[in-house]
């Protein structure tokens, strides 16, 4: 797969998700073989405003892997201002979201809002494109808005055609959320077939085995992942070797888990401040106590995290619990 100069063997990415996929989270999942990583959500108003707390979105230091800095917005002439702006800071390309389906960001026009409008998701992606100092631009959309509103083609081809790199297509709707089962392979299928850059497939990927399936099936370039690599990002070693004929690798122990935690939480810590950090370490720990025993009790104590140190508590109850 090639974006840009960069070239990509067959394997997963890291889907942007707003308040998780921050510097540390990233940095994790780039040391465990995502293929690139993508910052969360920023805004590119706020950005034109000056705003310090959206371009703080942007910080990313001691990534393995490519980063590109994803914006939204429903406006052209702000897209392109916005990319022009973040030009002074480290990255690899620029995304576009187009898939948000949170009521707040679809109100203002943006994220898969834009779905009901092919003509604008084409004109944004070309200001961006003017603006990107030659990086590539990507786009990560839905299948469409609703069921009678299916553009995820119509939006692919204005977008390649306004100089989009590539696009990640999640098969679901505006309408459907993340609604367990409702991702169609089809619709990722016929946006493969209709454009000629690379295609990424996001949606219901929890496996090596999802993800094949899914590039099979579709015959896609790659795919995305989101909530399956919260907790857990040995899944992109897993997919990467699935995808090109290798044996699978060792599950991760549990000692390797909670350390994978700790270290994770450390960094957000040293980059925010434990005062910021802490209550945002509570919903990544959450996801690091799936499928161990005593779970009830485990999330009530990851809801309890003030302060660092609050992890040998966590863990000690782990192994209480009699997980090994």
């Amino acid at each position: 797969m090639q974006l840009g100069n960069m070239t990509f063997a067959p394997g997963a990415v890291l889907a942007p998700m707003a308040g998780f996929t921050d510097a540390a989270c990233r940095r994790l999942a780039a040391n465990h073989g995502a293929l690139y990583t993508i910052s969360e959500m920023v805004s590119a108003k706020a950005l034109t405003f000056g705003d310090k707390k959206s371009a703080q979105l942007i910080y990313n230091e001691n990534n393995p892997a490519p980063y590109g800095v994803q914006l939204f917005g429903a406006e052209p002439e702000t897209m392109g201002q916005a990319t022009a702006l973040i030009q002074k800071y480290k990255f690899d390309f620029i995304d576009i979201n187009m898939g948000c389906p949170a009521p707040k960001i679809n109100s203002s026009g943006a994220g898969s809002k834009l779905m009901l409008d092919p003509k604008n998701c084409g004109d944004i992606v070309a200001a961006v494109v003017k603006e990107s100092q030659g990086k590539p631009v990507t786009v990560k959309m839905r299948a469409g808005w609703d069921a009678d509103h299916i553009t995820a083609v119509e939006v692919a081809k204005a977008c390649e055609a306004a100089g989009a790199a590539l696009v990640a297509v999640h098969g679901r709707t505006r309408e459907q959320m993340y609604q367990p089962g409702t991702v169609d392979w089809k619709i990722i299928e016929a946006v493969k077939k209709a454009v000629k850059i690379p295609v990424l497939g996001n949606g219901d990927i929890e496996s090596a085995a999802d993800a094949v399936a899914m590039v099979n099936a579709t015959g896609c370039d790659g795919v995305m992942v989101g909530r399956a690599a919260l907790g857990d990002p040995w899944i992109f070693a897993e997919i990467k070797a699935a995808l090109n004929g290798e044996p699978a690798p060792e599950k991760p122990t549990l000692r390797q888990r909670l350390e994978a935690l700790r270290t994770q939480v450390y960094e957000m810590c040293e980059e925010k401040g434990e005062w910021v950090a802490m209550p945002q370490a509570r919903s990544q720990a959450l996801y690091y106590m799936k499928g161990l025993k005593g779970a009830a009790g485990l999330r009530r104590a990851c809801c309890q995290l003030s302060h660092y140190e609050d992890l040998d508590e966590l863990f000690q109850k782990v192994y209480d619990a009699g997980n090994r």
